[in-house]
């Protein structure tokens, strides 16, 4: 299996980026996704500036992935919609039906987890409209994985969100804008302040959700590291870990040394938890409510 990091999801700065990146052009991830996917106020780095990064980490030998919009709102998201689908030179990574049409019969491309597809015909589809590999939804279970693997077209790979918190649900309003009572206009891009997103506790003061510009996600982070047999029995060809703010490198080694037998399943674990900002839950692909956590013993899935 290849290791993707996918599309930093939070506002960094300009040298943070840089300097993240070019950590991870020293590790051993193979697929790199750049670029803005949240919101498209967030333009420290324009289009050219991406393009720099993608080349560097090219010239490193990654596999590099320019990511769209999930949300497209305006002309102008519209316009660095069109230069990133004709860009001619990296991979694209289709968040919204516009991005598939815009790149359908032209270049292949990689159906990005927010196209919602869940069964062999929406998958075949994408086959046809030229997609080379699919990012599951991440609320998919590996049951309802396993007739999409088994009927996937010829050459399809499948991607899977196998670390990070779960990037939820998209809106049009800024729930960080509204928590500091400011205008989605005019939000004086506070998302610089929480390189992680900002916690939503319940009033018992346990972590609940994450809000991260108009995204919402978990606040406990997915990991599905002690779940790489069944990934593997399932033909998964890419597992894909979600940037965060500390440790991102050292959990693309840790999941790569697990990938390759180097570690043990509770040695990596337990190397795991000092590197995760919030407890682990893993539900979903178990079937099950998404912040339950469950791990194999004894040959026997418990809670």
């Amino acid at each position: 299996m290849k290791l993707a990091l996918g599309p930093v999801l939070y506002y960094w700065t300009q040298e943070k980026l840089q300097a993240f990146y070019e950590e991870v052009a020293a590790s051993p991830v193979d697929i790199v996704y750049l670029g803005e996917t949240v919101c498209s106020r967030r333009h420290i780095l324009r289009l050219a500036d991406w393009l720099e990064l993608a080349k560097m980490l090219a010239n490193a030998g990654k596999k590099v992935v320019l990511s769209t919009l999930t949300l497209i709102e305006s002309e102008s998201d519209l316009k660095t919609l069109h230069r990133i689908t004709e860009n001619g030179e990296f991979a694209v990574e289709a968040n919204d039906m516009g991005a598939v049409h815009l790149l359908q019969g032209r270049t292949p491309f990689i159906a990005g987890p927010y196209l919602n597809i869940y069964n062999p015909q929406t998958l075949n589809l994408m086959a046809t409209l030229g997609a080379q590999r699919w990012v599951m939804p991440v609320e998919m279970s590996s049951e309802a994985l396993q007739p999409l693997q088994q009927a996937r077209p010829a050459e399809m790979e499948t991607e899977v969100f196998s670390y990070g918190r779960l990037p939820l649900a998209f809106s049009s309003r800024c729930f960080t804008a509204r928590f500091h009572n400011l205008p989605k206009d005019d939000c004086r891009f506070l998302c610089l302040d929480d390189p992680d997103g900002k916690t939503m506790r319940t009033r018992e003061g346990k972590p609940f959700l994450v809000i991260n510009g108009i995204q919402t996600q978990s606040a406990l982070m997915y990991n599905l590291l002690g779940d790489l047999d069944s990934l593997r029995d399932l033909g998964v060809d890419v597992l894909r870990i979600s940037p965060q703010s500390a440790h991102t490198a050292e959990i693309i080694r840790l999941f790569h040394d697990r990938a390759e037998q180097r570690v043990s399943p509770e040695l990596a674990a337990q190397q795991m938890e000092k590197l995760m900002p919030e407890a682990a839950c893993n539900g979903y692909w178990h079937g099950r409510p998404g912040m339950e956590q469950a791990f194999l013993a004894s040959n026997q899935l418990q809670e």
